[in-house]
């Protein structure tokens, strides 16, 4: 482990809170999956990588497309749920690792895949050479990462009541905008060795619960949430729930309560 911040707060509380409800995070982000694969390519004959794999939805997903997949994760509370989840599958395995220095067989993979699992590098540069190196040439990656929030965007809108809370990142979502633009993108992965890379940004629907109460719940359960309020007084909390409650209330749907959200989309080979 390169990684000790990282690994410590994904091995702590805020690990534990991802994997005791995978289906909840997974609802924000299983919309983006399309894209995703789209650009990841993936065939019956590849094998897989995929890397900051968390609890392993999109693991699976790939082991339904691909030959054999890996999914690495430097959390053992993800690990260890991914592992139970994917209990009878075949073409899975799940190894608990900081993917920046861990040894992967050299050229061992067709596809690298990461579903907002590559920000935490603690060196960018080195974390996607340790990739680049574990993918055959012509090997792809591909991942989605977050871009700069948006100030008018319908979940900014919906949750502004929290905005002047919200100081600082929680210590797992401290790396999480650590490659805000397309162009910081692009001058990472070409110093790591990447070749045809291109980025996009691209939109897809986020599900945050089945009624604005539930959502609102969710919300005010994230960890960086939950770390920025820590010290306010309940009868503050629970106005501030109400208040995003009432700010999702627009995005009721029959479906639960949707937003519009944002990622970039990266393709790269080596």
């Amino acid at each position: 482990m390169t990684n000790a911040k990282q690994a410590a707060a994904w091995n702590g509380w805020e690990g534990q809170l991802w994997a005791s409800s995978p289906e909840r995070y997974d609802g924000m982000l299983d919309d983006f999956n399309a894209p995703l694969f789209a650009a990841a390519g993936i065939s019956e004959v590849h094998r897989v990588l995929d890397v900051g794999c968390g609890p392993g939805s999109t693991t699976r997903e790939a082991a339904r497309r691909a030959a054999y997949v890996v999914g690495i994760d430097i959390s053992t509370p993800m690990v260890n749920r991914a592992r139970a989840d994917a209990s009878g599958i075949d073409n899975i395995e799940f190894v608990r690792g900081d993917a920046q220095v861990h040894a992967f067989p050299k050229a061992g993979f067709d596809v690298a895949i990461s579903r907002g699992g590559v920000m935490f590098f603690d060196d960018l540069v080195a974390g996607f050479t340790n990739i680049r190196r574990a993918l055959r040439p012509g090997g792809r990656l591909a991942f989605i990462s977050p871009t700069t929030p948006d100030p008018g965007g319908e979940y900014a809108r919906a949750t502004a009541a929290l905005a002047e809370f919200l100081t600082r990142p929680s210590p797992a979502a401290s790396g999480m905008m650590s490659m805000p633009t397309a162009e910081h993108i692009r001058e990472v992965l070409d110093r790591a060795g990447f070749r045809d890379i291109a980025v996009e940004a691209v939109q897809a629907t986020e599900n945050l619960g089945v009624d604005a109460a539930d959502a609102a719940d969710f919300i005010c359960s994230l960890a960086p949430v939950q770390f920025n309020l820590r010290d306010v007084d309940k009868s503050t909390v629970d106005i501030l729930r109400d208040r995003v409650a009432d700010g999702f209330r627009p995005h009721e749907t029959p479906q639960g309560v949707q937003v519009r959200g944002t990622v970039w989309l990266t393709s790269a080979t080596r």
